[in-house]
């Protein structure tokens, strides 16, 4: 039982990856058409002052926080795609025609029943419009309930076939045939049910609101604490576009979750300063400051025959995390070998949230330096007080640094550069890879090892042979499998021939985390598996 839930669980983590890492394009393009209209920048530069960059920006703006009205549908389609095993192009577009049934349903049931409040009040009664219809206010949740609904019915009965004249009834029609009374039947129980889910939703907000200081410290501590269960992910969605991240009325739309909030207020210029539910979205202080710091700290304790191995292999990782947020290769770096100073992270990661709420900084934090320029320039100082986020930042780098130097001396950790005479360190940066590679390159292509055999190769041998592979899938940084006997990785291969910084394995649920490459790599192996992507 703790199996399959633990599988389930990995399997959601997965399939949400697919609407929550497009959701922040749209974020940066809300911004960037609100550069074009800022009022301080025009002053500024004369040149924006004109009909065409100032209209550019509005339309930018405006077209795109459409997308927080409707993340119902966006997360609908998405977990249904990700959570998919075959055809999941069609359990995708199967998602949406149940989508579009259920708010149909719930409306023509609710409106039968007299329970329909008037459309031009609608703020408070627990109700809203959803592309047009009238239902229940369930937000995010409906498209993750419907997304989760479509994809059980699609895997069951996806491969159901007819014969004769009822052979056009079979696949994907099938698999509507059956969505259709689910939904409906769906739509009627939780017209009763749902008011009561979302007043302990509601409940469950005011209380971690309450908590103040400390819910948010364990918020940003758990946050970092299932980093190597990838479960991570599920932390921090409910907060982003939930009521659980706050509920705040902009531009006379009431709207839930601190990323929902804070996109529409980036285009509302009305808005002075940004609302304290972007604290849930201020996670970057670790990225961007901390762990560099941590890294400082590691390399400075390196033996002093390692110092150029350590700085080779540091300095890429530091810039992978400060300038993009992906801070794996790093963490993973002194998890296994120093879980103190891991925990140490993760605490620190919760404090800096609280010092940021406490000096009631506004600044958006998300992820690397790249996303912190691009969302807080254009809005000023006074919107967001985004220098005193760098001040906090620097702190936390000397605090990490300070603390992480103390301990590996202390307790003398073997962090990158003070491994055991003829012992592997646990990162490796590019340069060592491809230098790697190129030793057992001999007459081949550069995506060829000795023998003729691909990286792929190397890789799919390393996780114990194609046939134990059952399913390829990835995230942001890492390579996603399950497999049949997990006891016949291999992970000193992974890490030393294909650059792995980790490798993570519970029961059947193998990830092994390659950076910002992990795209590549798992293009690579599908070929290699002969696998097309929807027929995963």
């Amino acid at each position: 039982m703790k199996t399959k839930l633990m599988d389930g669980m990995q399997r959601f983590s997965k399939a949400m990856f697919i609407p929550v890492l497009i959701l922040p394009i749209a974020g940066i393009l809300i911004a960037l058409g609100n550069l074009f209209t800022n009022a301080k920048l025009i002053e500024t530069i004369p040149f924006f002052d004109n009909p065409i960059t100032t209209g550019f920006g509005m339309i930018l703006s405006g077209s795109l926080v459409s997308i927080l009205n409707n993340l119902g549908l966006i997360f609908c389609v998405g977990l249904a795609v990700g959570l998919a095993k075959k055809k999941k192009s069609e359990a995708g577009f199967t998602s949406l025609l149940g989508y579009l049934v259920f708010i149909n349903a719930m409306n023509k049931f609710m409106e039968l029943k007299g329970i329909l409040v008037e459309a031009d009040s609608l703020q408070g009664t627990g109700q809203a419009l959803v592309m047009g219809v009238q239902v229940l206010d369930m937000g995010v949740f409906l498209g993750i309930i419907l997304g989760i609904v479509t994809a059980f019915v699609h895997n069951k009965f996806a491969d159901k076939e007819f014969n004769n004249a009822f052979q056009i009834y079979g696949g994907s029609r099938f698999v509507f045939i059956v969505l259709i009374p689910v939904v409906v039947l769906l739509a009627i129980i939780f017209t009763y049910v749902w008011p009561f889910f979302q007043n302990g939703i509601n409940s469950l907000g005011t209380l971690i609101n309450q908590s103040g200081n400390f819910g948010i410290f364990l918020y940003g501590t758990l946050e970092r604490l299932l980093i190597p269960t990838g479960l991570h992910h599920l932390v921090y969605t409910p907060f982003l576009y939930t009521s659980l991240g706050g509920v705040q009325e902009v531009g006379g739309q009431l709207l839930e979750g601190a990323r929902n909030i804070y996109y529409a207020e980036i285009a509302d210029p009305s808005v002075s300063v940004l609302s304290p539910s972007v604290i849930w979205d201020a996670r970057g202080i670790s990225k961007m400051f901390g762990l560099i710091g941590a890294c400082l700290a590691m390399y400075q304790t390196a033996s002093p025959e390692n110092k150029g191995k350590a700085k080779a292999i540091l300095i890429p990782a530091v810039v992978t995390s400060f300038i993009a947020g992906v801070t794996e290769p790093i963490e993973f770096s002194f998890m296994f070998i120093a879980p103190l100073l891991f925990l140490i992270h993760a605490v620190f990661s919760g404090l800096s949230m609280v010092v940021l709420n406490l000096l009631n900084v506004r600044a958006i934090g998300p992820n690397g330096f790249i996303d912190f320029l691009l969302y807080n320039l254009p809005l000023g100082i006074e919107k967001t007080g985004w220098p005193m986020y760098i001040a906090v930042g620097l702190l936390f780098f000397v605090l990490y640094y300070v603390t992480f130097r103390f301990l590996i001396l202390k307790f003398n950790f073997k962090t990158i550069g003070r491994e055991e005479a003829g012992q592997e360190t646990k990162l490796y940066s590019k340069k060592e890879y491809n230098e790697a590679k190129g030793k057992k390159s001999s007459g081949t292509t550069s995506q060829e090892t000795q023998g003729g055999a691909t990286m792929a190769s190397v890789i799919v041998n390393a996780l114990g042979g194609a046939g134990n592979i059952n399913t390829v899938t990835n995230c942001y940084t890492r390579l996603r499998l399950t497999l049949n006997q997990p006891e016949m990785v291999d992970e000193a291969i992974l890490k030393n021939e294909t650059g792995a910084s980790g490798v993570i394995i519970k029961d059947q649920n193998v990830q092994v985390v390659y950076g910002l490459q992990v795209n590549s790599v798992r293009k690579s192996v599908d070929q290699y598996l002969g696998r097309e992507e929807d027929d995963e």
